[in-house]
């Protein structure tokens, strides 16, 4: 029940005398509310309450309301000079917890007679007789819940509206429907951006004071809950448990304890002094499982305990976590880590995708021997330092053990063909005579030789590496560089089958970083390909979307995170979201996938000059340097010329429909060829071949055939900008479209503006579900009624629809959305 809804109920239990209580957690709200129930008074209201400082002060809180000196010392004639001042009016009591028992005792007198509302902090000091002789005398008593999501959002987001979806979820996640905790970290969350941190202080102290009520071991019952960050069985938090659960600072959830406000949980956890703070910690390491008591062990300062309970946790573990084990068991200060530990730490980190990771624990002053020479070698390459790798491995003579010799030629010849391309052909010509038979490992690197020239057999090559039944890191590592190259080839479809199997393989290994890599690869091969009709629910564009916004708010390496972000950004601008791909883009250039998208988008929103601007992050290799010079060519068009004045080149080793689409751009003819050419590759570039030969065809009948051909296209693949772009093309002809044919003229109803719109500002659909305080079955039943009324083939075409039908003041953001 929201705190209007709160007011309305008390408000009709004052209509006549009697006693409403108000009782809730620091920060719940009861002050606030007490205001909304005197606004709604319609009567005189006299306020006080109690203070802390004088709490033993008679009638105090009394005595504030009615600004006058009264009898404390007689309890009913108390009450009756209470009354007979506030009469038909309503007394308004706050910080019921400070008040002294003649006020107390007073208030079930004067609610016979006098309307009364009072509020109540949990947890107090209050005798339990007092507490449950209130509760006998009270009209009605009423819990302040906590906020929802949606409210908890809400209120976050006008506190501090700078701030990203990600960063309010954390912030209401962490101050679990607590109004003032969720102020007072939203704006400490905002303070970087220009907010002030505003109170938090107050609000440390405010916490502090209501958990000095607390019995002693429910103190340190919620400071444990606050050290674990997770629920807890109640056992574990032994006898405090009971006192956290009347004071509603704690809930049950899946059979364990957990604090209502992990804020509040931390506070109590950061007012311990530091010798209690190891106490605890050490008690909870021997109630915790081995991985979570050696981080106990090692908040207590017991490092060497802490670097055999990691230990001990890494053999009962495999994949990522087994290697964040071992990797913080090699991190522990003034401990002597032994070197298989290190062996074995950097060993995992590789295999879960942690390279940099990987190359730190190998990097001792003490030499580790030819194995870690190879180990660190290899995390040097992966983390793109080849040089840096061959040096590692230098040190390894040809007298290794042979495996170790094997693993060297791998990092040799991998480290040529990132510094030589050409040269590497030679050195894996000397490497294959040298192994008839080759080990996996230089097998995986002769292929990656063969894939980098393209010679025949290479996928094949590539794809027997990566099989099942080789070595996780080697597979892992081939099944990239087969994805990456079939997307440089424009080989789309093949790209994401592969990519979605690597995955799999990889989440099966538990190897984390790696199938987030593979997944984002994937989506991003989707979007390119574009969406036609289909009858499946999300169409592929929205669910490629879906699955790259809910990656990119995760912590992801920098490759997957780039990807996950260019494919949600490429289809926001295509569907006219502008402003919500610029702003997804604000980053600088790290990457070629994000550096292109960002120039496409300021193309599409009219920006030729920006578009045109070159980047720090290059234009990639293959599909991606073709799309990118693409766009510098239509950039150079509508900015009437060619950038610089310098005449078009052609990059070299594009894809044969890129080849085209640029050899047209530079002959002035072709294009329905090269629009042909990207047919089944990639829609988007096939709508902008035709556009283009609609620009610049001398002949109006071909000329109005491509638009025409664009714009159903773009249509079909709710391509909004660019199915304006082949409007406007064709009005030059005189041609008239009605782009609204395919609606339904019906009205969007409240709620499904509102679905849209956050939509609109990127949100998945379990977030708006948690923002709107709906099922998430509800949310996509407005999303497909949107769609349906709009005429719109995709969610994001549907919200950039529905933002153009908004007036000014409904639209999201400053600029709105799209042209």
């Amino acid at each position: 029940m929201s705190q209007r809804d709160l007011a309305g109920l008390a408000a009709a239990h004052l209509r006549r005398p009697g006693l409403v209580m108000l009782a809730g957690a620091p920060g719940a709200g009861r002050s606030t509310l007490l205001r909304r129930i005197a606004a709604t008074a319609g009567s005189p209201v006299f306020s006080g309450g109690g203070l802390a400082m004088l709490s033993a002060v008679p009638a105090l809180a009394l005595s504030r309301a009615v600004k006058a000196r009264l009898p404390a010392h007689d309890v009913p004639l108390l009450a009756e000079a209470v009354r007979s001042r506030v009469r038909g009016g309503l007394l308004v009591l706050d910080d019921l917890q400070y008040t002294d028992a003649a006020t107390l005792a007073a208030l079930t007198h004067l609610s016979a007679h006098v309307r009364v509302v009072a509020a109540l902090r949990t947890p107090h000091r209050l005798p339990a007789g007092t507490v449950e002789h209130l509760r006998a005398k009270a009209t009605a008593w009423l819990d302040l819940p906590p906020l929802s999501p949606a409210e908890a959002t809400d209120l976050a987001r006008r506190t501090a509206p700078q701030l990203e979806a990600a960063q309010l979820e954390a912030v209401v996640a962490r101050a679990g429907g607590n109004p003032l905790a969720v102020v007072t970290l939203t704006r400490a969350a905002g303070a970087g951006r220009g907010a002030a941190a505003g109170d938090i202080d107050q609000v440390a102290y405010a916490i502090a004071t209501a958990l000095a009520d607390l019995p002693r071991p429910a103190r340190t019952a919620l400071a444990a809950l606050g050290l674990l960050g997770r629920p807890a069985p109640a056992q574990l938090l032994g006898a405090g448990a009971s006192a956290l659960h009347e004071a509603g600072l704690v809930a049950e959830v899946d059979g364990g304890v957990v604090a209502v406000s992990a804020y509040f949980a931390e506070t109590a956890a950061g007012l311990l002094d530091a010798e209690a703070r190891v106490e605890l910690h050490r008690a909870l390491a021997t109630v915790t499982p081995p991985a979570e008591a050696a981080r106990h062990l090692a908040a207590a300062g017991d490092h060497a305990g802490a670097y055999r309970m990691a230990l001990t946790a890494a053999d009962r573990t495999a994949g990522a976590e087994r290697g964040d084990l071992l990797l913080f068991a090699c991190e522990r200060p003034g401990v002597t880590v032994d070197p298989r530990v290190r062996l074995a730490a950097a060993d995992a980190l590789l295999g879960a995708g942690r390279p940099h990771a990987a190359a730190r624990v190998l990097s001792t002053a003490a030499p580790l021997g030819v194995e870690a020479d190879v180990l660190r070698g290899e995390a040097l390459l992966q983390a793109g330092e080849p040089a840096a790798a061959r040096d590692a491995v230098r040190p390894v003579p040809d007298a290794a053990a042979s495996a170790v010799v094997a693993a060297r030629d791998r990092i040799l010849l991998l480290a040529d063909l990132a510094a030589d391309p050409p040269g590497a052909l030679d050195t894996a010509g000397k490497i294959a005579a040298r192994y008839p038979a080759p080990p996996p490992a230089v097998a995986a690197a002769l292929a990656a030789v063969r894939a980098a020239h393209r010679v025949p057999g290479w996928e094949t090559a590539l794809q027997a590496a990566g099989a099942a039944g080789a070595d996780p890191l080697t597979g892992r590592w081939s099944a990239w560089l087969l994805v990456g190259h079939l997307l440089a080839d424009a080989r789309l479809g093949e790209a994401a089958e592969q990519a979605r199997t690597a995955g799999a393989v990889a989440g099966a290994g538990l190897a984390y970083s790696w199938q987030t890599r593979f997944l984002a690869l994937a989506d991003w091969a989707d979007v390119l390909r574009g969406s036609r009709p289909a009858d499946q629910e999300p169409s592929p564009a929205d669910a490629a979307v879906r699955h790259s916004g809910d990656l990119a708010e995760r912590a992801l390496p920098a490759d997957a995170r780039s990807y996950a972000l260019a494919a949600t950004a490429l289809v926001e601008a295509d569907t006219g979201l502008l402003a919500a791909a610029r702003a997804r883009l604000a980053g600088p250039d790290t990457h070629p996938a994000t550096a292109w998208v960002a120039r496409e988008a300021a193309w599409l929103d009219g920006q030729p000059d920006r578009a045109a601007q070159p980047g720090t992050a290059g234009s990639g290799a293959g599909l991606l340097a073709g799309l990118r010079a693409i766009t510098t060519r239509w950039a150079a068009f509508d900015a009437g010329g060619t950038p610089g004045g310098l005449p078009p080149q052609i990059p070299a080793g594009l894809p044969g429909a890129a080849r085209s689409t640029l050899t047209a751009w530079a002959t002035g003819s072709g294009f329905p060829a090269a629009a042909e050419a990207w047919s089944q590759v990639v829609l988007r570039e096939q709508i902008r071949c035709l556009l283009a030969a609609g620009l610049r065809d001398s002949d109006p009948q071909q000329a109005v055939g491509a638009l025409l051909e664009a714009e159903k296209l773009a249509d079909q693949a709710g391509l909004v900008v660019l199915a304006g772009r082949a409007r406007r093309g064709l009005r030059r002809h005189h041609v008239q479209r009605d782009s609204r044919s395919p609606r339904s003229g019906s009205r969007l109803t409240r709620r499904e503006v509102d679905v849209l719109r956050l939509v609109a500002a990127g949100e998945p659909t379990r977030r708006i579900a948690g923002q709107l305080g709906i099922s998430t079955e509800t949310v996509d039943t407005h999303i497909r009624s949107g769609m349906r009324k709009l005429g719109a083939r995709t969610r994001t075409e549907a919200a950039a629809l529905a933002l153009t039908q908004l007036e000014p003041a409904r639209a999201p953001g400053p600029e709105g959305e799209g042209r």
